[in-house]
C-alpha cells in the first residue's frame, strides 16, 4: 500500500529531524544526517504527487461513469 509506505517514510524523516535536536547530535554526522533527511523529503514528495495523480485518475474514471 503506497499509503503506509508514505507514512513509513515519514516517520522516518521526522526520526531523522528528531536526531538534531538530540543528545547524539554532531557536527560530523550532520552533514551526511542532513542530505539523507533532504533525500528522504524529496521522495515523500514524489511519493505524494504520485498518489494525488493516482486520486486524481480515480476521480475522472468515476466522473466518466456518473
Amino acid at each position: 500500500m503506497a499509503e503506509s509506505k508514505i507514512n513509513d517514510k515519514i516517520t522516518k524523516l521526522n526520526e531523522q529531524v528528531e536526531w538534531f535536536y538530540g543528545d547524539e547530535f554532531n557536527l560530523d554526522e550532520a552533514s551526511k544526517k542532513y542530505k539523507e533527511s533532504v533525500a528522504l523529503a524529496k521522495e515523500i514528495e514524489e511519493d505524494l504527487k504520485n498518489l494525488k495523480n493516482e486520486i486524481k485518475i480515480i476521480d475522472e474514471d468515476f466522473s466518466k461513469e456518473a
